[in-house]
């Protein structure tokens, strides 16, 4: 049986800024279909990692294929099979939410007719359609997730790269967001999810690769990188060694 083409083939991606090296030649392969978490502490290179790997940022060096696509070689071939939800998006926030949809539906070339029916779908199913006549400006954070879910979903992509998807979403809109990628995954399709939240990639990732100091330290099926324990737990005996006694404040004993 031929070897099936990865969803996302990162190979030596570099990145540095200035004098920091955010990203050291890290390697990642995401298997198609997979649902794949990338953990990471604050300043791991996760974010940095993710927009270099869709086109966002520049590698300094290295190389990523999006099933085979190479993102900076053939762009347009690339970035036709993702949507990207990168974190705190930026967009139109002068217009509404469809009319959103119908703008970059239309720049990315789709038909008008399709660009519609696919818009009013989408509204409804995250549930923004009793918001038709609200600004993005006017957006919660939770709102404002769904809607750049949307645009990520709008050109019927093959993968999905989120980076933070869920942070500071309340939890009937993170359900509704929940079953969405399930639901992508079910049909065929591809996630890669950044999340500091290790219980929300347990309960949602099939895969997960560990990032520290811009490298993969771990990466693999879920059950084999958590082996017998939580994920949290691997994941601090992997970054952070083996927990330590943490001593009282003593200003704030009584």
């Amino acid at each position: 049986m031929p070897q099936q083409t990865a969803a996302l083939e990162i190979r030596a991606l570099t990145k540095r800024f200035g004098d920091k090296l955010a990203v050291d030649a890290i390697d990642l392969t995401v298997p198609p279909g997979s649902f794949f978490g990338l953990v990471g502490q604050n300043g791991a290179g996760k974010t940095t990692t993710l927009s270099m790997a869709v086109g966002l940022l520049r590698p300094d060096s290295g190389t990523a294929r999006i099933f085979g696509e190479d993102v900076w070689s053939a762009p347009a071939r690339a970035k036709a099979l993702v949507g990207v939800l990168p974190d705190g998006l930026a967009m139109p926030e002068r217009l509404t939410g469809r009319e959103v949809l119908t703008y970059l539906g239309l720049l990315r070339g789709l038909p008008k007719h399709v660009v519609a029916e696919r818009a009013a779908e989408l509204l409804a199913v995250l549930e923004l359609d009793g918001a038709d006549k609200t600004l993005v400006i006017e957006y919660s954070t939770g709102m404002r997730k769904k809607i750049g879910l949307a645009t990520a979903l709008l050109h019927a992509p093959r993968l999905l790269v989120l980076d933070e998807p869920f942070e500071a979403v309340d939890p009937v809109s993170a359900a509704t967001i929940k079953t969405i990628l399930r639901g992508f995954v079910a049909g065929g399709g591809s996630v890669v999810l950044s999340s500091h939240v290790m219980a929300l990639v347990e309960q949602l990732c099939d895969h997960v690769a560990v990032v520290d100091s811009g490298a993969v330290v771990a990466a693999g099926p879920l059950d084999e990188v958590r082996g017998t324990r939580s994920l949290e737990d691997a994941f601090v005996g992997l970054v952070g060694g083996e927990r330590t006694e943490i001593k009282e404040l003593s200003w704030l004993s009584r």
